[in-house]
């Protein structure tokens, strides 16, 4: 009678071996970027087209001209660009898993979240070439800082702190769709409202009062003031601090479902 063969057990990949693991993959991702370009071309046209449109073509009707509506809209821009870029995180896993990718990586002897931690962090470099995009042409067209370097880092670092909490809604609308082509509309549908619904572009006070208790109550337009008074001067720890706790209890909310859902489709 032959032995029965014991199945082999799978060693516990410990914290540090799995941040690693994470790691190795993020810089996967970023290598990926840099080696097909095509691939940023939305990240950095995005930016460019919303500053060029909304300050050309609307800043003289909302602002007088389009010169003075520059210096609110850009620091609003540095909030709306994070958050359309932030909608790659769950294309590309998606992308991953229809394709087989993750199959693979099943087969490595690799933690189990490394994937996901490598999309969320190889995504940051979406949000600084947006962000660079964005300031490059702003600048070039005017627009003027009226506080210092370390508000205008501070300002940076809040814009990609955003983009690194809304992501999660994307890797749930990545795990939850069944095909990659579905992942930008349904996540668009439903960032839209949060960016056009905001004082990225007009102040509440311009509003119907419907529209404007939504500005008001919206999350987006908090980031927005933060931003607007690192950059532009006036009281901004109170800002920051707002939006600091609107990041974590979103994060509290959509790490779990979008962690619960990434679970549940790799198994």
């Amino acid at each position: 009678m032959s032995a029965v063969t014991e199945p082999t057990a799978v060693p516990r990949i410990g914290l540090r071996r799995g941040v690693g693991h994470g790691l190795t993959l993020a810089g996967r991702n970023v290598r990926s970027l840099l080696r097909s370009p095509a691939t940023l071309v939305d990240t950095i046209i995005q930016p460019v087209l919303f500053l060029v449109v909304f300050a050309l073509l609307f800043g003289g009707e909302i602002a007088g001209d389009w010169q003075s509506y520059l210096q609110p809209l850009v620091p609003g821009l540095m909030i709306q660009i994070v958050l359309y870029a932030s909608v790659g995180t769950g294309l590309a896993l998606n992308t991953d898993i229809v394709k087989g990718v993750f199959d693979r990586f099943r087969s490595l002897p690799i933690a189990r979240s490394a994937p996901l931690v490598g999309a969320v962090l190889g995504d940051v470099l979406r949000y600084v070439l947006a962000l660079v995009a964005l300031l490059a042409l702003a600048f070039a067209m005017g627009f003027r800082v009226q506080t210092n370097v370390g508000a205008v880092l501070l300002a940076v670092l809040l814009s990609i702190g955003c983009g690194l909490t809304m992501c999660w809604l994307s890797v749930l609308v990545g795990m939850v769709a069944e095909k990659p082509q579905a992942v930008p509309g349904i996540t668009m549908a439903l960032v839209l409202p949060l960016t056009f619904g905001s004082n990225i572009f007009a102040s509440a006070e311009s509003m119907p009062g419907w529209l404007g208790t939504w500005v008001e109550v919206n999350p987006v337009s908090r980031f927005v003031d933060a931003t607007r008074a690192l950059l532009l001067g006036g009281e901004a720890t109170g800002p920051v601090l707002i939006s600091l706790a609107w990041m974590g209890a979103l994060f509290l909310v959509l790490f779990p479902l979008g962690v619960r859902t990434y679970v549940r489709r790799t198994r």
